[in-house]
């Protein structure tokens, strides 16, 4: 691929604990990753991301880290990841990784530190550490909660209270001390040295805190990935941090990026985080937050396009990962969510601009909402008081194989959260070679996204369309077509089928229900 690869690439999301398991302890790693590098290759990707794989407590799935340069035992060792890195490159493969600046785990040397330091001593400004309100400092500094639940601040025995906008394992780090900004540029420097691609920046939003920490004083309920419009997030100085990665990005040679994992207000907003010096891409929730509907998603698409055209950005498409319900349940569940999954799946991958896929999604994996409640390990579970699930259903490791849990997930007979029996027909080798499954419709689309110059970065055209069906044009001739509603509309087109959403290969003028079509040589 070119040097801007990244606008319109197809990128992978592995989840390492749920993609597959190298050594049989029931968890998967990085070997399991490599030794399925094969399936992504087939599947017609560009490049995987590896969500953390780094020393930690796993207090967070890992988004706890107690150390930046290294690999957390469970996973594996470096000298595994480099064998991946060096794999996955030899097949064509671009590898992002994951880092996670806005805080630690509560097990990093430097908390430990602020831990056993006085209250005003340098150690404690790495992170945010303020005396409480009230008479005697008992109540928090301020009225912010954690998007876990309950509040974001916790007090130590010697009165202070430090900040975490998520569990109490995550301390926040304070981006506006030196020292913080020059040990993220060595982790950064560490890993591009060693050879990957790019970065995805978890709570890139979130980096950057008002400097007077004022109460919210909003009154309002606040969503599990936080999108109000709150004093700790989406902060103006976030984009100086930014500008400067940006640099150390670009000085590298090959396209190296970064990908944030930012949630703004507007699209606008968003597209900041993307202007021609920052990052090169940030991940477009929009489209993963539409309501199923004709309209709703004409919104989003017209919407995100605008924004991102303003800056000269490319847009992301994303339908899920690993923090939101997976889109056959969100979509209505059963045969119906599968419908309309996998036209959503057709439509987004037929967009302008690069797309995300989360691993399951090409086996049209659902939700698992039955999960025991004593293997629920998602800290929103604890932390909501047992009232919120957490994010655990989407997170249960992928089929591979046989009749059987674990479907082949490692060498063992055993997985960290137990796969439904019901997956037996989801498994990918069950998949393999039937025209009308959900694996085969994936592998079509993407087939042909690398081969029609129509797809990828680029424009689009809206054509005129029955209510309920959004049809738009791609030059050089090409069309996709998608029906909203449960029933069969006629459309006035006429062309060669390239893929469709329900597996059919022919093309009468009748769209069906809950459906996706992909049409070339239209006239």
């Amino acid at each position: 691929m070119d040097t801007d690869w990244w606008r319109d690439a197809v990128v992978y999301q592995v989840y390492v604990r749920s993609f597959a398991d190298g050594d049989g302890d029931g968890v998967g790693d990085l070997a399991g990753v490599r030794a399925r590098l094969g399936h992504l290759v087939d599947l017609g990707i560009d490049a995987l991301w590896l969500t953390p794989f780094y020393p930690s407590p796993m207090a967070d799935g890992g988004y706890d880290v107690a150390d930046y340069c290294d690999v957390d035992p469970l996973f594996g060792s470096l000298e595994d990841f480099d064998a991946l890195l060096a794999d996955a490159h030899a097949r064509e493969l671009k590898v992002i990784v994951d880092v996670v600046p806005n805080h630690t785990s509560d097990a990093h040397p430097w908390f430990a530190e602020a831990l056993a330091a006085q209250p005003g001593d340098p150690a404690r400004d790495r992170y945010l550490f303020r005396e409480g309100k009230g008479d005697n400092g008992e109540l928090p500094p301020n009225d912010w909660e954690s998007v876990f639940g309950g509040p974001a601040w916790t007090r130590l025995p010697d009165g202070q209270w430090y900040l975490h906008l998520f569990a109490p394992e995550q301390p926040d780090l304070n981006w506006r001390n030196p020292q913080v900004r020059a040990e993220f540029r060595k982790v950064l420097k560490f890993w591009l040295d060693r050879g990957v691609d790019g970065f995805r920046i978890d709570v890139a939003h979130g980096m950057i805190k008002h400097p007077d920490l004022p109460d919210t004083n909003l009154q309002q309920q606040i969503s599990l990935l936080g999108r109000a419009e709150l004093p700790y997030f989406d902060q103006d100085e976030v984009h100086e941090i930014y500008r400067e990665w940006r640099g150390l990005l670009d000085s590298y040679q090959g396209a190296r990026i970064g990908v944030a994992e930012a949630w703004a207000p507007t699209s606008r907003r968003l597209a900041r985080y993307v202007r021609p010096d920052e990052l090169h891409q940030a991940f477009n929730m929009a489209l993963l937050e539409a309501d199923w509907s004709a309209a709703g998603f004409r919104a989003v698409i017209d919407d995100s396009l605008a924004a991102n055209d303003a800056v000269g950005a490319t847009t992301t498409w994303v339908l899920g990962n690993h923090d939101v319900k997976r889109p056959v349940t969100r979509y209505g569940d059963g045969a119906t969510g599968l419908r309309r999954a996998r036209a959503a799946a057709l439509l987004s991958f037929a967009l302008p601009g690069s797309v995300y896929v989360y691993q399951g999604e090409e086996l049209g994996l659902p939700e698992v909402l039955d999960l025991p409640e004593e293997l629920l390990q998602d800290p929103v579970w604890e932390r909501s008081g047992h009232t919120d699930r957490g994010r655990d259903g989407c997170r249960v490791p992928i089929p591979w194989e046989g009749a059987t849990p674990p479907f082949g997930f490692g060498p063992g007979d055993r997985s960290w959260l137990p796969a439904p029996e019901s997956w037996t027909e989801l498994a990918v080798a069950a998949q393999r070679g039937r025209d009308d499954s959900v694996l085969a419709t994936y592998r079509s689309a993407l087939a042909v996204r690398r081969e029609n110059p129509a797809l990828g970065d680029g424009e689009l055209e809206w054509l005129d369309a029955p209510d309920g069906v959004l049809v738009f044009r791609r030059e050089p001739g090409f069309a996709c077509a998608v029906n909203f509603g449960a029933e069969p509309v006629e459309l006035p087109l006429s062309g060669r089928v390239l893929c469709r959403s329900d597996g059919g290969a022919e093309w009468t003028g009748v769209l069906p229900g809950e459906t996706a079509v992909w049409l070339a040589e239209i006239r």
